[in-house]
């Protein structure tokens, strides 16, 4: 036994308003509900075998922070959000980085980016 970090299991965010919070995360495609509902003050969303969990708080102290969400399609997502008429901070764009990727920001301020690799020559 080593003690070597193998993967991320969840990231728990907090929410001041778990309903606009579950409506926007929902409208962008979080939909597969392992726990939880607005009004029991958790949720957790399952992304393939890891977790997202917005959970009801009374402050949010956000200073800034990201997280990234592999999908298959990052324009449909970008699409998605726009036809929910939720406002991306940027439209999709191919980085240096070799991702082709876009963010948003929920209620609360949590920036979540959306993404996939770019294919290789």
């Amino acid at each position: 036994m080593t003690g070597r970090l193998e993967s991320i299991n969840a990231v728990t965010l907090g929410c001041t308003d778990l309903v606009a919070s579950h409506a926007f995360y929902t409208s962008i495609g979080f939909e597969d509900i392992a726990h939880g509902t607005p009004e029991t003050g958790f949720i957790s969303y399952r992304i393939g075998p890891n977790f997202l969990n917005l959970q009801a708080v009374d402050v949010v102290e956000v200073s800034w922070g990201r997280f990234v969400v592999h999908v298959d399609d990052v324009d449909a997502v970008h699409e998605r959000a726009l036809a929910a008429g939720l406002s991306p901070t940027m439209a999709p764009s191919d980085a240096p980085w070799g991702e082709r990727y876009f963010h948003i920001s929920d209620p609360d301020g949590h920036e979540v980016s959306f993404a996939r690799p770019l294919p290789t020559s």
